[in-house]
């Protein structure tokens, strides 16, 4: 029997999750960056300007466009005299449940910069003070959970974080692992698999985002997300964002992934190289021949589904894929855990 873990129904639709306008610290305007986008092929943009939350569904076009309610929060340690580009920095981003949304966790318009000072409601009031430590980002984070809002952790080089930083981080919906901004400035690392991998080895299921973080045209359609759902509505959109029926990508693009009597199967664009990464030393690499592509791939999981039930760790155990394409650009699946294939006989 075969089983889809990207749905077989549907259609994909192509998301920024990360993009700033003149509302904050950006150089276009919402209009500017719905119009460069959709060029591209985008169909989702999530408008995640510095603490700063509207509503731009006058964007929206069924079928065609869709603007995702958000904002972009940080959190600074106490500068002590040291210069802003030496300290360590937590930016989270926060996407509301409905468009509409006039709830603003952790809201304090002291925190607002750029032009966003412009632009407070009367929802924004509040007098939340920040933490920069592994608990206080924990309470920021609960607090946008408890009002429905997903969560993702965003560019840890860039910002100067390690392990210790963000290993302790809870209820993290999404991490990202490319970051055109990022990239473009030189963090390499804000183009890894590293730190998502430490969250899934944690038993953390995070899933894996890429994002532009663009505030201009120079950063713009590097890194997306196709999410997989029936209609391009905020509803659908949301709901497969919190299931994570979607991959990242800054390369190939996975066009089926499924499972059929144990055997993982993945259809893809134009890869060199598909790696199968398992929680145990237990992964497999398929690579195509000189001169040649892959546009469809097979791994065996009988043996690693077996052993995580043998052992009772089916809640820790999980695979994902990482895809490479001709360029060495990625896709990335996310992380699969052997309890969500409960129901399964191989």
């Amino acid at each position: 029997m075969r089983h889809y873990l990207l749905p077989e129904g549907g259609n994909f639709y192509k998301a920024n999750l990360h993009t700033h306008s003149i509302y904050s610290d950006g150089a276009r305007t919402v209009e500017e960056i719905k119009r460069d986008y959709m060029a591209h092929g985008y169909s989702v943009v999530a408008f995640t300007d510095h603490d700063i939350m509207l509503d731009h569904s006058d964007l929206n076009e069924p079928e065609k466009f869709l603007a995702l309610t958000s904002y972009e929060v940080e959190t600074n340690p106490e500068p002590d005299g040291k210069p802003w580009n030496t300290m360590p920095t937590y930016h989270l981003n926060f996407y509301a449940s409905r468009p509409d949304e006039t709830c603003y966790p952790c809201g304090n318009p002291a925190y607002t910069f750029g032009n966003a000072p412009k632009y407070v409601q009367d929802y924004y009031r509040g007098d939340y003070v920040r933490r920069y430590s592994v608990e206080g980002q924990n309470e920021m984070i609960r607090e946008a959970l408890d009002h429905g809002f997903l969560v993702s952790y965003n560019h840890p080089a860039w910002s100067l974080q390690h392990y210790p930083d963000y290993a302790g981080l809870e209820g993290v919906t999404a991490v990202e692992v490319y970051n055109t901004g990022s990239i473009l400035e030189g963090y390499l690392l804000d183009g890894d698999e590293q730190v998502l991998d430490d969250f899934l080895y944690l038993g953390k299921r995070a899933y894996p985002v890429a994002g532009d973080d663009s505030h201009s045209i120079a950063d713009c359609c590097g890194g997306w997300v196709q999410f997989r759902a029936p209609a391009l509505t905020y509803g659908d959109i949301m709901h497969a964002f919190a299931v994570g029926d979607f991959y990242a990508s800054w390369g190939p693009e996975i066009t089926a992934l499924y499972i059929e009597d144990g055997i993982l199967h993945v259809d893809c664009t134009d890869t060199v190289a598909v790696c199968l990464r398992t929680d145990i030393r237990l992964s497999g690499n398929t690579t195509a021949p000189a001169g040649e592509m892959l546009s469809h791939c097979t791994f065996d999981l009988r043996g690693w589904l077996e052993q995580s039930r043998t052992l009772g760790c089916e809640e820790r155990a999980f695979f994902r894929l990482t895809l490479v394409g001709p360029t060495g650009a990625k896709a990335l699946t996310r992380g699969y855990f052997a309890d969500e294939l409960s129901g399964m006989t191989f």
